[in-house]
Parts: structure tokens; sequence; C-alpha cells
């Protein structure tokens, strides 16, 4: 069981967390200003704060990815997902770590 506050250990992306990443992209596009015709999630974290943050590594490119932090909320507050914060020009071998 993990721990509130620590960041579980990399996992495969799984449906789950594309769907994640997908109903984010239309924010980290607008804030990065730029288009990503790929958009594949590869890799997440996670960690239990009040809600969950979600580290996810997503590729874009054939050699370019994206980390994405996105905050889901508690269900009873019914708050849409947040992207808050990117990193950009990162490569698969790239560590998530917490930013």
């Amino acid at each position: 069981m993990m721990q509130c506050g620590g960041c579980s250990a990399p996992q495969a992306a799984t449906g789950e967390i594309q769907s994640i990443a997908d109903e984010v992209k239309s924010q980290l596009e607008e804030k990065a200003n730029k288009k990503y015709p790929l958009f594949k999630a590869v890799e997440f974290k996670s960690q239990v704060v009040a809600g969950t943050n979600y580290f996810i590594k997503v590729q874009v490119d054939n050699d370019d990815f994206v980390h994405l932090r996105v905050f889901k909320s508690l269900p009873h507050e019914n708050s849409p997902l947040a992207l808050h914060s990117y990193q950009t020009d990162k490569t698969k071998n790239d560590a998530l770590t917490y930013f």
C-alpha cells in the first residue's frame, strides 16, 4: 500500500492513464502553444495527496516525450482533471521525477 505523500514506483501506462493524458492534452497544447498529433502515455507514477497527482510520460514524436503532472481531485469535489505542470524536450530514458 502506498503512503500518502509518497510517489509510487514507475509503472507502464494503462488505458485509464491514457484517458487522463487525453483529457488534459488540450490544456498542454494551449500552455505550450504547440499541437501534438501523437500523444501516447507510456509510463506513470502516482502520488496520493488530497486527491491524486499523476506524473505521466507521454510520447509526442518518435524520440520526443513530455512529462505531465495532472491533478485529480477527490470524487466528491466533482472537479475536472487539471494539468498542473509539464516538462518538454524529454527522452524515452528520462526518469519521471516530482516536479
